[in-house]
């Protein structure tokens, strides 16, 4: 039986939508046939990223910002399915700080959540975080596992959205759909681990700094494959919160991807320096050393990832390289 995305056309809100995962996102729901309509503040994302959608009479583009009741209700109005996207997407204390994932994150979801309230949008779907498990005593770790201990404010508020959505869904008579992603990667992202090492390989090519011990191991999952499952789920979700994880069935280890960059920019002979991290070799504090997703109830769906995590390091790290990412 065909699922919402599949019985008609949509009108569907992307906030985010600007960003590396949303842009990619809104390709995915034009080709589909949908009308997407972006809300993005242009804070991390950028235009360049939606140069296609815009050649679509069927793509709408708002500057605004989803902590703002008036442009949320503008974005909102007439949308029946909103992938809320938008967020404070640093995990690392250091380069932000509790205020900007409160305000970013949680802020930013009850007010669009209240516009939700008052609109004809049925279906939220968000994308929340692989980060809060925290540190899980079970891997692969389920949807239901518990109890959830967040050990980074980034994923405290992830948690804190999702509590939210959940709340409005059961209270307004709405449907939610929890997307707990793993760490995903390809073309136009702009953080993560093999960015920066393509960042310091480019500044010193003889050696590679390593935040924390190298062994940290965790999932890695391709845009596409992120694109399938997040279209999927919501496709196939039938109750009034629907919690589906979204990762690959593998790790890869940091000292892995150190060594998939250099071998991917042609270097030999690279000196890895281990910084040692703290409280154990994390590479810094809130940062989970072990995370491994259990993905069967999204396999049952009928989606399976198409890369593994080393593949999909590789196939991104040459990508990013390629097109000469500004770093």
């Amino acid at each position: 039986m065909l699922g919402l995305l599949g019985e008609r056309s949509l009108k569907i809100l992307v906030t985010g939508g600007a960003g590396f995962i949303g842009s990619h996102l809104v390709e995915a729901l034009l080709q589909g046939g949908h009308s997407v309509t972006v809300l993005d503040s242009l804070v991390s994302g950028t235009e360049q990223n939606l140069y296609q959608c815009r050649k679509s009479t069927a793509f709408k583009f708002i500057k605004g910002d989803c902590r703002r009741p008036s442009d949320a209700k503008r974005a909102i109005a007439d949308q029946e399915l909103v992938y809320h996207l938008a967020a404070n997407p640093e995990v690392r204390l250091q380069l932000s700080s509790p205020r900007e994932s409160f305000e970013n994150n949680i802020q930013a979801t009850y007010v669009l959540l209240e516009s939700v309230r008052q609109s004809s949008v049925q279906t939220v779907a968000f994308a929340s975080s692989s980060t809060v498990y925290g540190e899980p005593h079970t891997i692969p770790t389920p949807e239901d596992y518990g109890p959830m201990k967040p050990i980074s404010v980034y994923g405290a508020s992830k948690l804190a959205c999702e509590a939210l959505i959940s709340s409005y869904c059961h209270s307004f008579s709405r449907r939610g759909v929890i997307l707990r992603l793993a760490n995903v990667i390809g073309p136009r992202a702009t953080h993560g681990v093999i960015i920066d090492f393509i960042r310091k390989l480019r500044n010193d090519p003889a050696r590679l700094e390593i935040l924390g011990d190298g062994r940290q191991a965790k999932s890695y999952l391709y845009i596409d494959d992120c694109l399938d499952a997040m279209i999927q789920a919501v496709d196939s979700s039938r109750d009034v919160v629907n919690t589906f994880n979204i990762g690959s069935e593998d790790q890869a280890t940091v000292t892995e991807i150190a060594q998939t960059v250099n071998e991917e920019m042609g270097l030999h002979n690279v000196r890895l320096q281990f910084t040692g991290g703290v409280d154990g070799g994390r590479g810094w504090i809130g940062d989970v050393r072990t995370m491994l997703l259990d993905v069967t109830r999204i396999k049952s769906l009928g989606w399976k990832p198409h890369y593994s995590s080393l593949e999909a390091v590789h196939r991104t790290a040459r990508e990013l390289i390629r097109a000469d990412t500004p770093m």
